[in-house]
């Protein structure tokens, strides 16, 4: 059923929005999305927070998609007035707490998309951790001011 999802997201096929949160032992991922981009876009983001119910802290180690050719983890911080963008090797999941990766911090960028994300569409991701394992999930393209933009980022500035 996973590769139906990535060949209708792929193909532009728009489906309705079935956010949906997903458990992978004691991780919780919650509401992972993506924002649309402007035709002719060759980057997006994704993004979703992970939270840890358990006694011991994971770290997500990889994330893939066929909806992008890299795909990467990043972390953003201001210096000063000056934006800094730069790959990660991994985001740790501190036990009993949880990593919210948005716009304004970590998240999740999509280089050399397969197409443009629209509304509507579903952006396929695996997430792998380093104790928990690999989980697949779906990101719902949602329209800036859609549940969950303020808390998660309303857009992505690259």
């Amino acid at each position: 059923m996973f590769p139906l999802l990535a060949a209708a997201s792929l193909a532009g096929a728009a489906m309705p929005s079935l956010a949906a949160d997903y458990t992978l032992q004691d991780l919780r991922i919650a509401h992972p999305h993506a924002r649309p981009t402007p035709p002719g876009a060759r980057t997006g983001g994704a993004y979703f927070t992970v939270r840890n119910a358990g006694k011991a802290a994971d770290r997500l180690t990889r994330v893939a998609s066929p909806a992008a050719r890299v795909v990467e983890m990043h972390s953003m911080t201001m210096d000063g007035t000056l934006m800094k963008m730069r790959p990660v090797a991994g985001i740790d999941i501190p036990a009993g707490g949880q990593v919210a990766l948005g716009s304004g911090g970590y998240h999740v960028m999509l280089t050399d998309l397969a197409r443009p994300l629209v509304a509507g569409d579903r952006v396929p991701l695996t997430l792998t951790f380093e104790r928990a394992g690999t989980v697949d999930i779906v990101a719902d393209v949602e329209p800036a001011g859609a549940r969950g933009a303020a808390h998660q980022g309303a857009g992505h500035g690259h």
